[in-house]
């Protein structure tokens, strides 16, 4: 038996379990099983290939040493003009840090704000990591409840009146994980307005999904208020536009007098990001979108597929999936747990889904499924799919 002591704070760490179910599907399938895996979400396309020629030259231009901790100046400048054509904003390109990837801008805002003591405010059901880090942080986490006869959009209304004089941080997201959800900019309006009530409080919009939204929908940034740019930190990157979940790209706009915070967090925690990834990062902005405008609309085909016969199957019935690439339906009717419908998913149909309270209590009842898969895949998912509810 180990006599290591380890810090209290390890055992509120939580984790994704989009990570474990996938671990167990990539068991399933060495066994030689037939699994169709809807339950991770990352684009299953391939990143465009004049990225991955950048990240190339990068490495064969020598481009092999550190960088500086917030990203080369190229990329930042590049980051501050493609969220001014997006919109219509002005971004300060010394505002934009580079990190590997969406967490550590998570990490870095929680960490700044999170103690014994302070409140912050998460939507719930959402990304799982939104919880665990604050209660790492010794804050007490506050849950945005987030329903299905809302389209899974937030309530202004409820969020204004959870505010204490405690609250440090509110957290939003939209387009959201795990639910597709999109708040209409009423909502935000409001929210916005509240807020001038409540200059104690910084805001983190986490806007990784921003260009994938349907039905000609426009995508409602925080960047476009003015009034509480001097708290707001706006998480984007590239993982998800540019099916670049590998490559480790992310980035964040932070307010003025926090960007010298959120540099020193960067150089404590991982000095600065992959220096060949950062100019597959700027090929990526600068370059053509034709295969993410594509990559976009294919996911709407599947989108409708996913949603159309997910809503036909006994018991079960799923709300509109405004963006990003998830379906979460609601699975009371046909009289299964969340847990026991992943783990009969998994085990006895092959389909690789993710129960809903891996995304908080609120997903109780409700399944994740991700349609960055095949048609052919999803049409075969939503057919064993059926044949396990009338088993």
């Amino acid at each position: 038996m180990s006599h290591l002591k380890l810090a209290s704070g390890l055992g509120r760490l939580g984790t994704e379990s989009a990570f474990t179910v996938l671990a167990r599907a990539g068991e399933l399938a060495a066994q030689g099983r037939d699994i169709i895996n809807l339950g991770i979400g990352q684009p299953d396309f391939r990143t465009p290939e004049h990225i991955v020629e950048a990240g190339v030259k990068a490495l064969r231009d020598g481009h092999h040493g550190y960088t500086p901790a917030n990203g080369i100046p190229a990329l930042r400048e590049a980051v501050a003009v493609d969220l001014g054509m997006r919109h219509g904003v002005d971004v300060d390109a010394d505002c934009v840090v580079v990190v590997p990837g969406g967490k550590p801008t998570m990490f870095f805002a929680v960490l700044m704000f999170g103690e014994p003591g302070a409140e912050i405010m998460y939507p719930n059901p959402g990304f799982p990591i939104y919880e665990s880090v604050i209660r790492y942080s010794g804050a007490t986490p506050v849950p945005i409840a987030l329903s299905e006869d809302k389209g899974f959009a937030f309530d202004a209304d409820e969020v204004l009146a959870q505010i204490t004089p405690a609250t440090r941080l509110i957290i939003i997201n939209s387009p959201a994980n795990p639910t597709g959800g999109v708040t209409p900019k009423t909502e935000i309006d409001k929210l916005v307005a509240g807020l001038e009530d409540h200059p104690h409080v910084a805001i983190l919009s986490d806007e990784i999904y921003s260009q994938m939204l349907y039905d000609g929908r426009d995508h409602v940034s925080l960047l476009q208020y003015p009034q509480i740019r001097d708290r707001l930190i706006v998480l984007d990157g590239w993982s998800k536009t540019y099916a670049m979940t590998g490559w480790r790209m992310g980035y964040a706009v932070w307010p003025k007098d926090l960007v010298g915070h959120a540099t020193r967090l960067c150089i404590n925690d991982h000095s600065c990001v992959n220096a060949a990834s950062q100019y597959a990062g700027l090929a990526a902005l600068t370059g053509p979108k034709d295969e993410v405008h594509a990559m976009v609309a294919e996911f709407d085909r599947r989108r409708e597929v996913i949603l159309s016969g997910l809503n036909a199957l006994p018991g079960v019935r799923c709300a509109d999936a405004a963006g990003a690439f998830y379906a979460f339906p609601n699975i009371e009717g046909t009289g299964l747990s969340s847990q026991e419908a992943q783990d009969r998913l998994l085990n006895e149909a092959g389909i690789a889904a993710i129960a809903g309270t891996s995304f908080g209590a609120n997903g109780e009842g409700f399944l994740r499924f991700s349609y960055a898969n095949s048609l052919e895949n999803i049409e075969r998912a939503l057919d064993r799919f059926k044949t396990l509810l009338s088993s």
